[in-house]
């Protein structure tokens, strides 16, 4: 019969993950070896190939490992008709569930966003499906916030302004820094749902007077800016 795994095979597989994740985060993917994984890891070339085939292996496990992890989060994200409150309580708590994964996976995150190009085709395709999946279901989101938004093919260029803002956290913010990602994420919610909330239709959108209407009825009053020349003589 064959042998089963050891009990610690997947406490020392994900060992080496997160140490592949800092040595391609850090030197990127093409310059690191498997050599430097191995002494990384405390392990001979031997044993690290036990683990995983080949460098490529490694990089595939990252990258799908990190967007599958995210596309988890999603998942609970309803597909079900929301009121404009429950879309938002959603997207607010997803927002923050994303940022707390950014800041604690900081490396996957980097490899996924600046190494999924050195897939190959079939299986970045399959990682970036994901990625798609997850800016779907943001989209719903503010789309069920806006319904108008959603009319207006809006939903999702503003997802993609989210990500945007949020997708970038690791070029900036340290674990141990001065701000956690706990007083961070509220902040991320607020400022996007805020916004979203003012944000008036562009003009000239041919879309139907009640979707119009029911625009207005979102965008705060604008405060009118102060005459900054001053009065004439």
């Amino acid at each position: 019969m064959p042998r089963g795994r050891s009990p610690g095979y997947e406490v020392q597989r994900d060992a080496i993950l997160a140490q592949a994740a800092h040595l391609f985060a850090r030197g990127g993917y093409p310059a690191t070896s498997m050599n430097q994984v191995a002494q990384a890891c405390g392990l001979s070339k031997a044993t690290l190939y036990h683990y995983f085939e080949d460098k490529y292996s490694l990089l595939l496990s990252l990258t799908d490992g990190q967007v599958s992890r995210l596309l988890l989060l999603v998942s609970p994200a309803s597909r079900d008709s929301l009121t404009p409150a429950q879309a938002q309580q959603q997207l607010h708590a997803l927002i923050c569930s994303f940022v707390a994964e950014y800041v604690h996976a900081q490396d996957a995150h980097r490899v996924l966003t600046e190494d999924v190009k050195f897939l190959q085709p079939p299986d970045r395709e399959r990682v970036l499906g994901k990625e798609r999946d997850i800016v779907a279901a943001f989209a719903r989101l503010v789309g069920g916030i806006r319904p108008d938004l959603h009319q207006a093919l809006l939903a999702k260029p503003l997802t993609m302004l989210l990500f945007g803002m949020i997708n970038w956290l690791f070029t900036w913010m340290k674990p141990g820094g001065s701000m956690s990602h706990d007083a961070l994420a509220p902040m991320v919610a607020d400022l996007f749902l805020g916004g979203l909330g003012a944000l008036a239709l562009p003009p000239g959108l041919d879309l139907p007077a009640d979707v119009l209407a029911q625009a207005g009825k979102h965008v705060k009053k604008r405060v009118t800016k102060p005459n900054l020349k001053g009065d004439s003589a």
